[in-house]
């Protein structure tokens, strides 16, 4: 047998070539949705490749190598010569549907996808590239009605599938009073309200949010039981009293350690002897080598905001005793927006 090369490598980079071509699975995607395909093919619909090309108004060849893309990363299945919305489209990917998961990836490819490309300037200068410091607070800081929209939409997206998860792994039939701080368009106080009857909540947010998070409530018939109060939890001295848990989800990791410990301090000052604070985040495991999603979502805080970046738990849980907090428990929990949730009792 022929000697191999030294200069053969040792192992295939197959792994290399799949983290080196990830964005053509999710331009694939974002493209189906912003082009309606399963829109088109919601409720059972099954098309042939000719079918879809019409109504689309595409030609045949982009249409067959769509269908084909999205079949290979199983949003469709295909029986014959047609094609059909797997169950994963059909639940999360028509628009209008509950659960409704294309805001958050129409946000990502309008928004977030442009800014990564300047991700070496991120490293470089250690600010964000979504936004210009200087010229708003924060990103959350703008009054334009598209980027507005289309951030809370994605937010919303995220946040009513983690909020259904939550339901089932804490128990909220020890609190009676929810407050959502920082809490969008109300996806976990509507969610939560609709799981516990006995529960009312809050959402406590920026003016131009508290607008979006009313229509929200009002869609889903829970005015009698979901409001909002208008605030800024880093600059108001004080968050909103009368509640005995509160929420904190993909709030943290906005800000830097200062940040996020101050306004732990004020969740203290305010929650009863019966109190509870939820963290909900994807938590860094102790050592910072994942999982990536967590530490992914890190990278994403350098792109998105000035100080944030994805925490662990051990670090949270310092912050809450430190903060007053008698314990502290470490949930794990499995939602698109969260592998963890750290409780701090006030007793």
């Amino acid at each position: 047998m022929p000697e191999l090369s030294p200069l053969a490598p040792s192992l295939p980079p197959t792994e290399l070539m799949q983290l080196a071509t990830g964005f053509w699975s999710f331009k694939t995607y974002a493209g189906a949705i912003e082009i309606g395909l399963f829109d088109l093919l919601a409720d059972g619909r099954a098309l042939t490749v000719e079918e879809v090309s019409a109504e689309l108004e595409i030609a045949h060849r982009p249409a067959d190598l769509l269908l084909a893309g999205c079949a290979s990363l199983g949003l469709l299945d295909k029986s014959g010569a047609r094609y059909r919305n797997s169950m994963l489209a059909e639940e999360f990917l028509v628009e209008g549907r509950p659960y409704y998961f294309g805001g958050f990836v129409r946000y990502l490819d309008s928004r977030e996808y442009p800014a990564w490309q300047h991700i070496v300037e991120a490293l470089r200068t250690n600010r964000p590239t979504t936004w210009t410091p200087g010229t708003q607070d924060s990103l959350f800081d703008t009054e334009d009605p598209e980027t507005l929209q289309l951030f809370w939409d994605c937010m919303f997206s995220v946040s009513v599938l983690t909020a259904r998860t939550l339901a089932g792994i804490y128990d909220f039939t020890r609190h009676t009073r929810l407050l959502d701080v920082g809490g969008g368009a109300g996806a976990f106080p509507i969610e939560l309200c609709r799981r516990f009857d006995h529960l009312s909540a809050t959402v406590f947010e920026l003016p131009h949010v508290c607008d979006l998070a009313r229509t929200k409530v009002t869609e889903a018939l829970l005015n009698g039981r979901v409001n909002t109060v208008a605030g800024d939890f880093n600059r108001d001295p004080v968050l909103p009293g009368g509640y005995d848990v509160i929420i904190l989800s993909m709030i943290l990791h906005d800000w830097d350690e200062e940040s996020g410990r101050a306004l732990l301090r004020k969740c203290r000052a305010t929650l009863p002897a019966n109190g509870a604070v939820l963290i909900c985040e994807l938590l860094l495991n102790d050592e910072r080598t994942g999982p990536p999603a967590a530490a992914l979502m890190g990278m994403n805080m350098l792109v998105e905001t000035e100080g944030g970046k994805n925490y662990s738990a051990a670090e949270y849980s310092r912050w809450l005793l430190d903060a007053g907090f008698a314990r502290v428990e470490v949930l794990p929990v499995e939602a698109v927006g969260a592998n963890g949730v750290v409780v701090g009792h006030v007793s």
